[in-house]
C-alpha cells in the first residue's frame, strides 16, 4: 500500500476571504484615519505595519488577522468595538448599494 502524503495548506478552492467584508473594513479604516487627519504612512507607523499593507487593508485587499485590527484601532484613538462598528454600517452600505 502507497503512503498518502498530506498537503499543507487550504483545500483547493477553499477561501476564507470575504471581498465585501473586507472593503467595508478597509472604508472605516480609511474613514477614521482621514476623519484624525493621520497620513497612511504616519498609521501604519504607529500600528507597527508596512504601509503598503496599511493601503492594501484600506482598499480591500488584504483581511487583516484579529491583533492587526487591534494595532490599528489604538493608532486610530478608538477601541477595536468602534471599529467593527464602523465596519458592520460600511457593509449594510455597500450592501445596499448591490443590485
Amino acid at each position: 500500500m502507497q503512503k498518502r502524503l498530506v498537503q499543507r495548506g487550504r483545500p483547493a478552492g477553499a477561501t476564507t476571504f470575504d471581498s465585501d467584508l473586507a472593503q467595508a473594513f478597509g472604508r472605516a479604516v480609511r474613514a477614521r484615519r482621514l476623519g484624525e487627519g493621520i497620513a497612511q504612512e504616519s498609521l501604519a507607523l504607529m500600528a507597527g505595519i508596512e504601509r503598503s499593507h496599511t493601503g492594501k487593508i484600506e482598499r480591500g485587499v488584504h483581511m487583516p488577522s484579529l491583533a492587526i485590527v487591534f494595532r490599528l484601532a489604538q493608532a486610530l484613538g478608538c477601541s477595536a468595538a468602534d471599529l467593527i462598528a464602523a465596519t458592520e454600517a460600511q457593509a449594510r452600505e455597500l450592501k445596499a448599494k448591490q443590485p
